[in-house]
């Protein structure tokens, strides 16, 4: 059979194809595979990179954002309180979430989005940990057991996760941009963000799982424009230039606007609802969503035993779970006293109730007990 021209479209096709059938490995059957030992190690270094990337970049987000928290609350108890954009502290909090940021980033063009993004949890464990050390806050028993099970289920995730070592080039995301799983996925997201949308805006529903789940949708497109960027970044330092392909800036653009709606979508669901409530929510949404991308974009499951995927699936259920736990009820526990008790102010003396109690007669009456105010002319009136 003759080879084709390289002209010919069918080259082209044929091209991309062995590129991808180079690009997927997977770990071969035998010992080792599946547990943390040395085969396992030396088949997953450069997954084992990225993760370690991902955490140590949520791990200095959850340092900045307590620095930011503390920056807070030192402007709020000075006389007259400055703004917080005025502190050094602060700044340095930004900055720190900038660098925990490029380290997100940067773990997506090592490893697949189905193992970085449900490490997301480790911010919240992480930031747990760090207001009970420097903050003095409480320690509830439901923080160590969420963080046990986010940890637990952080350690299946990494462990069973897919073993598949991509190399994202620029004709790789090109192919998938125009498969026809990504069309139809593409084509049925446009479509319930829409409907979403319309509710929100026009119907004005606020609902916290509609505004979410807009922010999910978001997401996912986010999480596909971020491994594609990074992975084409990667790529060109390890092998051959990918920035002279236009896909590279359309890809650009994709994940910056979707970033900065994303954030006012969120900033909406901040406004309404308690940080315990979106927390949790918006993680679980996140991660399901960005390895739904995973799985129809890049194919990430391609080839994956059940027993593997069951494994993975539980331990992002207990990720999610221990989210859930470390966040519930963290904010009625440091809720500020809504009333001043005037008996214990010092040399104040309290001489009536400001308002009797529903149960007594007298109860939304005057406090010193008259039922009568007087008129401009001195006389007495009813209530």
């Amino acid at each position: 059979m003759a080879a084709p021209e390289p002209g010919d479209p069918g080259a082209a096709a044929s091209a991309v194809l062995d590129e991808l059938a180079r690009n997927f490995t997977y770990g071969a059957r035998g010992a080792g595979n599946g547990s943390l030992s040395g085969a396992w190690y030396r088949r997953n270094q450069i997954h084992l990179f990225g993760v370690l990337l991902a955490i140590l970049g949520n791990l200095v987000i959850s340092i900045s954002l307590n620095i930011q928290k503390y920056s807070h609350l030192r402007s709020a108890q000075q006389e007259p309180p400055r703004p917080y954009f005025r502190s050094v502290l602060w700044w340095g909090g930004v900055i720190l979430m900038a660098l925990g940021e490029t380290g997100n980033f940067a773990a997506y063009g090592f490893a697949p989005i189905t193992l970085i993004a449900p490490l997301g949890c480790m911010s919240v464990t992480g930031s747990t940990i760090i207001s009970v050390m420097f903050l003095r806050e409480n320690l509830r028993a439901s923080d160590l057991l969420g963080m046990t099970l986010a940890l637990a289920g952080t350690y299946l995730l990494v462990n069973f996760a897919p073993n598949i070592t991509q190399a994202i080039s620029a004709r790789t995301v090109q192919y998938y941009f125009v498969g026809w799983q990504f069309m139809i996925y593409m084509i049925l997201e446009i479509l319930i963000f829409c409907i979403l949308l319309y509710f929100h805006k026009r119907k004005g529903m606020k609902h916290i799982v509609i505004l979410l789940t807009l922010v999910a949708l978001l997401a996912s497109v986010t999480v596909i424009s971020v491994k594609a960027v990074s992975g084409m970044i990667t790529f060109s330092v390890t092998d051959k230039m990918q920035l002279t392909y236009p896909i590279f800036y359309i890809m650009c653009i994709i994940m910056i606007a979707s970033c900065v709606f994303q954030v006012k979508l969120l900033n909406q669901a901040t406004k309404l609802y308690s940080t315990a409530t979106v927390v949790p929510v918006s993680h679980i949404f996140f991660t399901i969503s960005a390895i739904i991308a995973g799985i129809i974009f890049y194919q990430e499951f391609l080839g994956a035993a059940f027993l593997t995927v069951f494994i993975y699936l539980f331990g992002c259920f207990l990720s999610f779970l221990g989210v859930v736990l470390v966040t519930r009820n963290r904010e009625k526990d440091h809720l500020p006293q809504s009333y001043v008790d005037f008996g214990n102010v010092p040399g104040k003396q309290m001489l009536d109730k400001i308002q009797p109690d529903s149960s007594c007669l007298s109860y939304g009456t005057l406090p010193d007990g008259s039922d009568s105010i007087k008129s401009p002319r001195g006389e007495k009136k009813g209530v």
